[in-house]
């Protein structure tokens, strides 16, 4: 256990109200605040952001990611 994460969803809950980057298959990539997420990796996510070249191209606001879309969840990296 490193960090108090025993299993991947833990990492996910300690991200809770926290700001993630989500990488998709598609290559797009998306930055906001992490609400909520379900055993299948479904994301709820508040003041989204999709990155493009690194530059803020679109906001969205309060989205909804589907886990079979996702290629990663970085709580760390959001800064992209």
């Amino acid at each position: 256990m490193v960090n108090g994460i025993d299993r991947p969803l833990d990492l996910l809950n300690s991200a809770k109200g926290k700001e993630i980057l989500v990488q998709l298959k598609d290559g797009k990539q998306f930055v906001g605040t992490l609400l909520a997420f379900d055993i299948h990796i479904n994301v709820v996510m508040e003041n989204t952001k999709e990155i493009e070249n690194g530059e803020q191209s679109t906001s969205y606001g309060l989205t909804f990611l589907r886990g079979d879309t996702i290629v990663f969840v970085s709580p760390s990296a959001a800064k992209a």
